[in-house]
């Protein structure tokens, strides 16, 4: 983690900065502010609350704020945006030692970014490259795998976008088969859905592709079991894991997944723009690149070649190894256990007010996202009048699915008045005059 003196003396230069280019008088005020001390391990152990409201200190979020939607991005705690400006303050000297060296991404090895963060999610450098996000991940492992016309992918109909939308594109071009098996809201256990998948399995599945955990509903999926059923069949498990760092423990080599894809700007809070591809060493050899430049079919250097996409942000990759460095300290036991407490608190007090729970029964299939249905309430107004008038920040879905996600350093507190805004809101709806 950067230390605080060289955390202060960045800030202090490019407060200058700020100063001299006429930004807004709040971003002098941060630069120069130290910013708030880690809590001591000591206080989680006789308050564990007083410890995770030591660290929301940590975020830029105003006090006021409620923000339950780290489902979409999450908000980088002050040790990570220090090590972003410390990046930008080293690199952008153009100081270097190696004459060939500059502050570019995109023909580099960066291994002092990557080790960090393959240790973190349990694999190999040599399996992991560097990339901006899922859905650029999601991309390589689509259009890199060679398939027939005809042959199938089999995924979920809870896919997200940027990792369904490869394959259609792929189904589009090449004439390959996208198949969708459909969970039920909520999944009830590990069980069912093992059998959708063993049932939706034909001679021309060539790839199962799903969610580690869906945005639509947070379900945490049997990843493991999925990714030894298809390799029993000798079929390749690839995984968007977007929501997974950060939220909970992740060993890749454990899963046993052929490929998996991270936007780590989520849980870990890393910032926007930071992700990873992991590819089986096995597997390395038949994935394509889709970004070609040099050393685009450089073998020898493994999953590294799909990190060259040219020049980029360096100083992202020192505010990812920050966010790791972080995570680490805190403890993902501890992490996991409290974004589990939080979220099973929140379903809990949402079910007693008759909301639909979408999250599964199943509490080995739950971590921190409760998704629940709300009808008749439509999720555009409630989402606009929680933070017009609450200040609270929520997601869902059409027509009226409420996601609610929680954060480690969402509060009690902070939950509580969600439960009471969400109440006066039911209450003002039902006594509105019908028409």
């Amino acid at each position: 983690m950067v230390d605080r003196r060289g955390f202060l003396s960045s800030f202090a230069g490019l407060a200058g900065t700020a100063g001299a280019l006429n930004l807004a008088r709040e971003w002098p005020a941060l630069f120069e502010q130290e910013a708030p001390e880690l809590p001591d391990a000591a206080l989680y152990a006789s308050d564990e609350e007083a410890y995770w409201g030591q660290l929301r200190k940590q975020f830029l979020i105003p006090a006021d704020e409620v923000y339950l939607n780290n489902g979409t991005v999450g908000s980088s705690p002050m040790p990570v945006l220090r090590a972003i400006f410390d990046g930008y303050n080293e690199t952008e000297k153009m100081a270097q030692k190696d004459p060939e060296d500059y502050p570019i991404w995109g023909y580099a090895s960066w291994n002092e970014f990557r080790d960090p963060v393959a240790a973190f999610v349990g694999c190999n450098r040599d399996e992991f490259a560097l990339l901006r996000n899922a859905t650029e991940a999601n991309s390589y492992i689509a259009n890199g795998l060679d398939m027939k016309p005809g042959e199938e992918v089999l995924m979920t109909d809870q896919e997200h976008p940027g990792g369904e939308h490869p394959w259609n594109l792929k189904a589009k071009r090449y004439g390959i088969v996208v198949k969708k098996v459909t969970l039920p809201k909520p999944v009830p256990n590990a069980a069912a859905v093992l059998n959708l998948f063993n049932d939706a399995i034909t001679p021309r599945t060539r790839v199962v592709f799903f969610s580690h955990i869906p945005t639509v509903t947070g379900v945490v999926l049997p990843a493991k079991e999925l990714c030894a059923l298809a390799r029993s069949k000798g079929i390749l498990s690839a995984v968007d894991g977007a929501h997974v760092p950060g939220m909970m423990k992740l060993n890749l080599h454990e899963l046993g997944c052929d490929m998996y894809s991270s936007s780590p700007h989520k849980w870990l809070q890393a910032p926007k723009g930071s992700g990873f591809l992991f590819v089986r060493d096995e597997v390395i050899d038949r994935l394509w690149n889709t970004i070609a430049t040099e050393g685009w079919n450089d073998t020898k250097i493994r999953a590294e070649r799909f990190q060259r996409i040219g020049s980029s942000n360096v100083p992202a990759l020192w505010g990812l190894r920050a966010a790791v460095q972080l995570a680490n300290e805190i403890g993902m036991e501890r992490i996991e256990k409290r974004h589990r407490q939080m979220a099973d608190y929140i379903l809990k007090e949402m079910v007693k007010r008759d909301a639909e729970s979408w999250t599964s029964p199943d509490p080995a299939l739950r971590c921190a996202i409760a998704a629940v249905n709300v009808p008749p309430i439509q999720i555009g107004e409630i989402e606009n009048w929680m933070w017009k008038n609450k200040k609270i920040r929520i997601r869902g879905g059409a027509p009226s699915k409420i996601r609610l996600s929680t954060p480690y350093y969402l509060l009690r507190k902070d939950v509580n008045r969600f439960l009471a805004a969400f109440d006066e809101y039911q209450t003002a709806k039902n006594e509105s005059p019908r028409t």
